[in-house]
């Protein structure tokens, strides 16, 4: 098996692994479709009242507050003084003006966060399913949550954890090497989650099975 494991583009994210970082010091969220880590943004404003709105969404989706057209914060008129504002049901957040004009306001923070691409880190999938990975030398197996968007490296990287020499097997579908550099679905291996929920049918019981096959060559990952 060849191929190089050396990362060319940002990863991919399941929304499960999103709500794993969901606290004060380890705060991830998604958004448009990205998924940006904002710890060192509640790590300069610890304490900060405005910091409270994105505390409490941490670890989820919050695509809801923005303008997809625009990517910035959503916005609407102020019924009280005819002016357009962010709309900030949730409360208003970290580099969010006041709705009205005050002298305390400091705005030499430059760059929203929502626009500054220091905080993103990967993005997000829009479709996510499970594969099982039977190792045929150990008869180990295990069922991993991937992303469909995912080429085989990609997934193979998932599955390091578990075994520390996976670039040193040959992986199969239904008998048939798989090309490392495609996905999933590129290799032949259809994702029938919905076709599944039509017929109402446990997917779980139809989770396609990937074989692992050890080669001579013992290279750790």
């Amino acid at each position: 098996m060849s191929g190089d494991l050396v990362q060319p583009r940002r990863p991919f994210y399941t929304p499960r692994e999103v709500s794993r970082h969901c606290t004060l010091t380890d705060l991830w969220v998604s958004y448009l479709g990205r998924v940006y880590d904002l710890t060192p943004l509640a790590n300069q404003h610890r304490g900060d009242i405005l910091l409270k709105p994105i505390i409490e969404a941490a670890g989820k989706d919050i695509s809801h507050w923005f303008n997809p057209k625009t990517g910035d914060v959503k916005t609407c008129i102020d019924p009280q003084t005819g002016c357009l504002k962010y709309y900030t049901p949730q409360g208003r957040f970290l580099h969010v003006p006041p709705p009205v004009p005050t002298s305390d306001w400091d705005t030499s923070y430059g760059r929203p966060w929502w626009k500054d691409p220091f905080h993103e880190i990967g993005i997000l999938s829009s479709k996510t399913r499970f594969i099982r990975i039977i190792n045929t030398l150990t008869s180990q197996e295990h069922k991993l949550e991937v992303c469909s968007e995912e080429n085989m490296w990609e997934i193979l990287r998932r599955y390091l954890p578990y075994n520390a020499h996976a670039s040193s097997y040959t992986w199969k579908f239904c008998g048939v090497p798989l090309d490392m550099d495609k996905t999933l679905q590129e290799n032949g291996v259809q994702d029938e989650d919905q076709e599944f929920d039509e017929l109402k049918i446990d997917s779980d019981l139809f989770t396609p099975s990937i074989h692992l096959y050890f080669n001579d060559d013992l290279t750790e990952s």
